[in-house]
This record gives C-alpha cells, sequence and structure tokens, in this order.
C-alpha cells in the first residue's frame, strides 16, 4: 500500500524531472469498456468527433495490448468514438521502427501509414519535423519538462528498468545488474528489443551503466557490462516478449515494470513468476506521444490524443502499471482511486535522464553495441 509519504516523493519526482528535462525523451487486463454511445451536442469534442468520424479512421503503431494497458485503451476509445476503425499496424515495432515508418510513408495516404506515435523520449525532440503540433485540452498539466513547448511532442508515461523473471525456471531471483553475470544464468538472459532501433533496449544499457560506475553523460559502462554478459554466455540474442517467458525460453526478461507486472497477472500463477527493480541503476525511462506531419486521418489522430490525455485515457494507463504524464495533477485533484494507487510500485529512488542526455546515450549505444558487444538481436522466429 503506498503511503502519502510515497505520493509526495512521486510529486518530488515529477518536478525534478521536469527541471532537469527542461534544461536541455504489456498491461493489465484489459477494463471491459464502456457501452458504445454518440457524443452529447454539448461535448467540447463533438465537432472533433465529428470530423474523426467522417475521416472513419486512426492508424496507431507499436502498441502491443500489454503494453500499458493499450488493449484497454484502444477498446475504450472505440467504444466512447463509434464509427473509428483503429487499424493496428506492427505492435511489436520499436521508436526507431515508428520514424521509419513515417519517413517511408511520406507520400502515401494509405492504411500503411501511421496517424499516430508513442516513443522513446530521446526520439521525440531530433524527429519533430515528422511531427504535427498539436496541444490537447489537458496541455497546462503535462510537466513543463515532459512536452515540446511547441506542441510537436509530449510525455505520456514512465516506467523503470528491472528483471522480470520464470520462477519455475529460475527459482534463484537476480537482485541486481552484477548477479547477471553469474554462470548460474548462463543462456537465460534477454533484452527486449534490439538495441540499435528499440528503445526500452537502449535504456536497459544506460540503467546497467548507472549501475557499473559509468553515468547519465556516459553509457559506456553499460556497453561494457552487456559485452561481458554476452562473453559469459549469459546474453540470448532473442529479443524477449512474455510468451517466451511463459514457456520458459527466455527465463529473465529485462524490461520496463510495467510490461513485466502485467505479464505476471496474465500468467495466473503459470508460470510462477517475480519482477525486481534492481538495487542499483534505477532508470526511468519517458515515452512520448506525436502526431505525424502527414497523417492520413489528422482529426482522428486528434481525438486519440484528447482521448489519452483525458482523466479516463490517464486512468486506463494506470490500470496497466504506467505512471503517467499527467499523475501529479489528477493525484492533486483526489480523481486517482486508492486501490488503483496501491497497485503501483515503489519506484521513488529512479533517476530521470534529461533529453541531451538520453540523446547522446541513444546515438554511443546504437552506433557501438555491434563493435562493442557483438550480439545481433533478433526477434524469435
Amino acid at each position: 500500500m503506498r503511503t502519502n509519504k510515497f505520493a509526495y516523493q512521486l510529486l518530488a519526482l515529477f518536478v525534478i524531472a521536469a527541471t532537469l528535462l527542461a534544461a536541455c525523451g504489456g498491461g493489465a487486463a484489459a477494463t471491459e469498456a464502456p457501452a458504445a454511445e454518440e457524443p452529447a451536442a454539448n461535448d467540447p469534442m463533438a465537432d472533433l468527433y465529428a470530423a474523426a468520424k467522417a475521416e472513419g479512421m486512426l492508424s496507431t503503431i507499436a502498441l502491443p495490448h500489454d503494453w500499458c494497458n493499450y488493449g484497454g485503451v484502444i477498446d475504450a476509445f472505440k467504444a466512447k468514438y463509434p464509427g473509428i476503425e483503429v487499424n493496428e499496424l506492427n505492435p511489436d515495432a520499436g521508436s526507431g521502427d515508428e520514424i521509419e515508418a513515417i519517413k517511408a510513408n511520406k507520400d502515401n495516404k494509405g492504411p500503411q501509414a501511421p496517424d499516430v506515435v508513442d516513443v522513446g523520449f530521446s526520439f521525440g525532440e531530433p524527429n519533430k519535423d515528422l511531427f504535427m503540433p498539436y496541444k490537447v485540452s489537458t496541455w497546462d498539466s503535462i510537466p513543463d519538462g515532459m512536452k515540446s513547448a511547441d506542441g510537436y511532442w509530449y510525455g505520456d508515461y514512465y516506467g523503470v528498468m528491472g528483471f522480470l523473471v520464470n520462477t519455475d525456471v529460475q527459482p534463484d531471483v537476480p537482485q541486481d545488474w552484477a548477479d547477471l553475470l553469474d554462470p548460474k544464468y548462463n543462456g537465460q538472459v534477454a533484452q527486449s528489443g534490439d538495441p540499435r532501433t528499440s528503445n526500452q533496449a537502449i535504456q536497459a544499457v544506460q540503467a546497467a551503466a548507472l549501475a557499473n560506475g559509468g553515468s547519465l553523460d556516459d553509457a559506456t559502462a553499460g556497453l561494457e557490462f552487456f559485452a561481458d554478459l554476452n562473453a559469459a554466455g549469459n546474453l540470448i540474442p532473442l529479443i524477449a516478449n512474455n510468451g517466451l517467458v511463459a514457456k520458459g525460453e527466455i527465463p529473465i526478461r529485462l524490461t520496463w515494470d510495467y510490461n513485466a507486472l502485467a505479464a505476471i497477472d496474465s500468467f495466473a500463477g503459470n508460470p510462477k513468476a517475480e519482477f525486481v527493480i534492481p538495487k542499483t541503476g534505477q532508470f526511468a525511462g519517458v515515452y512520448v506521444q506525436a502526431i505525424s506531419a502527414y497523417a492520413p486521418h489528422p482529426n482522428a489522430a486528434k481525438l486519440w490524443m484528447e482521448f489519452l490525455y483525458s482523466d479516463e485515457g490517464q486512468l486506463l494507463w494506470m490500470q496497466g502499471y504506467c505512471h503517467p504524464a499527467r499523475e501529479t495533477d489528477m493525484r492533486a485533484r483526489g480523481v486517482v482511486p486508492e486501490e488503483l494507487s496501491a497497485k503501483l510500485p515503489d519506484v521513488s529512488g529512479a533517476v530521470f535522464p534529461t533529453a541531451d542526455q538520453l540523446i547522446k546515450a541513444k546515438e554511443l549505444i546504437t552506433t557501438k553495441w555491434d563493435e562493442m558487444v557483438g550480439a545481433d538481436i533478433k526477434a524469435a522466429e
């Protein structure tokens, strides 16, 4: 159960994150969607909904249903705004893939072109020329450090990197990054993406750097750690997902807390699993939303953003164990149910990198991974 003290710690975290960033980027079971009904005539979203309904479609990309409760979010959006088809592109794509999808479809108004993206923080500002500026109606309650002043991108939620462990396969649960080098974990540890393109995998390297003598300004120690992990035979060159963890093919997955906790819910005790936030290297990863500058359905994209940043949308993310951007404002107004608040783990020890630190680390890790680590991380066949 979270205490008031922790609530204040979380508030402080958001303030610190906002200050630092300004100085310089599977969910729980889906909730039952409400019955579909047309918005009332006096609904402030009525005109936008009418325009979006005329477009008839919203194309999303890289939104697995077990990530941040996106399955529940998508169902709730469709129920609230009937007549808009949600076209889900490549749910397992990484942030780099999302950016490339925008670039590849600049002149394509068909269903292959994404309208919206959800990418790692370091993919926001450098790609703003690919985004359409739009400020949602709740804009003022998004911390300044989690959004671009001109509305090109805006933070949506954050999580903390940790270890999801199938304890039926590996009952000796690692408690810190250094533990992963133990021979008992030979052939058991995997990244949740390709570190050359995936934000989640890149930031696992940054977290490892913090735990191994590196810093937010220099992630070289993280690359060295993964080189050692690979040389020891402990790193599996496969992209981890909850299915592979459940089957025991990947006993230890490096992933965000919300993905891991959602996985444990979905396993329902078969297999038994635990999630650990490591003792050192507690790294908070912020993701951001943006609308493609070439969106075939711009009004549907804007309506989607309005839904995500409403209290309803933010609470749906929280049900998937994510810490949403507007959490501080919502707690201050007393709109976060206590039982929902109690589900979230204590992440008061996590550190928030600045945008510059993220961009610098991303450049280092994506360009030096092959040379320093030499592990070709690929999706399972």
